[in-house]
């Protein structure tokens, strides 16, 4: 018979008991932290501190999803990904989401509807992720980050959904998007039979 001592264990709260930053970066930084685990034991963990970032869904009145792509070095090469960005301390996410769009994309959307949040890598980071849907789009462009070389490539929503399905779109935070956008987009009906 197994041991059931696991559920008769009183629970206790993780307890952090000591934390040291390791390294100060532009993007974020990392922490080594001491941690009192439930079953009395100590743990150290690595954790990313990042400020937060927006990702945008923009689609155009034709169906078409504005993306961008860009070599991503920690992929080793170029990334598929829906437009973001990080926010800047203190940052309204929309605000955010309203910059990006124009510097990555050289779009405004006439309106930016939020469809979610969610950390992207909790395992390790504190990264948490605002996401919107833009619609509306009109040419707006802001100067991009001078470390960005990015292209724009727009694809229909149905060649987008096919893409997810075959692996060809391997971007956490664009598959998120799709899936959350997914509901707000009527074109799929028929498409899904």
């Amino acid at each position: 018979m197994g041991c059931s001592c696991f559920f008769e264990m009183e629970v206790k709260m993780f307890e952090t008991l000591q934390s040291e930053t390791k390294y100060q970066g532009k993007a974020f930084s990392v922490r080594k932290d001491e941690v009192r685990m439930p079953h009395g034991g100590t743990a150290k963990l690595d954790v990313v501190e990042h400020s937060g970032a927006v990702t945008i869904f923009p689609i155009d009145a034709d169906g078409n999803v504005w993306f961008v792509r860009q070599y991503r070095h920690a992929a080793d090469g170029e990334v598929l990904e829906l437009p973001a960005g990080t926010l800047d301390e203190g940052e309204d996410p929309l605000t955010c989401a309203r910059r990006e769009i124009q510097e990555e994309i050289g779009m405004k959307a006439g309106e930016m509807q939020k469809l979610g949040e969610f950390f992207l890598a909790p395992g390790y980071s504190t990264e948490y992720m605002y996401l919107y849907l833009a619609t509306g789009l009109s040419p707006s462009v802001l100067p991009g980050d001078e470390d960005e070389f990015l292209s724009v490539e727009r694809v229909h929503i149905t060649k987008v959904l096919e893409m997810a399905w075959e692996n060809d779109l391997q971007d956490a935070k664009s598959l998120a998007g799709l899936m959350l956008a997914l509901p707000y987009l009527d074109i799929l009906s028929d498409e899904i039979e």
